[in-house]
């Protein structure tokens, strides 16, 4: 068995973490999938509104939802803190989150892990544009104060699985957003 990572920050879990989860439970068929979660002792901030806890918790519900009760139990998942040294990365987080086969939809990380000499599967993104993770959260953040859950779905829905934007609105983690005065932060 040779293990699949995703790594991600997931902040928040979106559509295009969604497609690379999925592909990566295609690809280890039927072997398991870690999900290595990063950034998983930051302080909040925009670029960092949720614990990994709280991240977490947010794929558990997309897979409870999305995904068949023998894919659910195939995944795994580890956090991974950060060191702040891309040269160490790799040796860092394999020690947390094992070897094996990373599968990823951005380039940066690819090009790291094979320079550590990993083996890549890359996926496309779908849409990246607006999927990208600081759009997410500043598209959150705009709506963390309307206090209508359904603008919030409607708006949200395009690039967040539905089950992720219930958590966060079962869980307060919009109105977070509203408390973080950091303004745009892209990455």
């Amino acid at each position: 068995m040779v293990r699949t990572v995703v790594l991600g920050r997931f902040q928040p879990f979106h559509c295009g973490h969604e497609g690379v989860v999925k592909a990566a439970l295609a690809h280890a068929a039927p072997d398991d999938v870690m999900i290595a979660i990063g950034s998983s002792e930051a302080e909040a901030s925009m670029r960092n509104p949720w614990s990994a806890s709280e991240r977490e918790a947010m794929i558990r519900a997309w897979a409870a939802d999305a995904c068949d009760e023998e894919d659910v139990v195939r995944l795994t998942y580890c956090h991974i803190p950060d060191i702040n040294d891309p040269p160490a990365w790799v040796e860092h987080a394999t020690a947390v989150h094992g070897e094996g086969v990373l599968l990823t939809s951005d380039e940066d990380t690819a090009m790291l892990y094979e320079a550590a000499g990993w083996t890549v599967v890359r996926v496309p993104l779908e849409a990246r544009r607006d999927r990208e993770g600081w759009r997410v959260r500043e598209t959150a953040r705009m709506l963390s104060t309307v206090g209508d859950d359904d603008a919030v779905r409607t708006v949200l829905g395009p690039n967040v699985p539905a089950a992720v934007i219930e958590w966060m609105l079962e869980h307060d983690a919009l109105y977070r957003l509203s408390l973080l005065h950091e303004g745009a932060v892209v990455g």
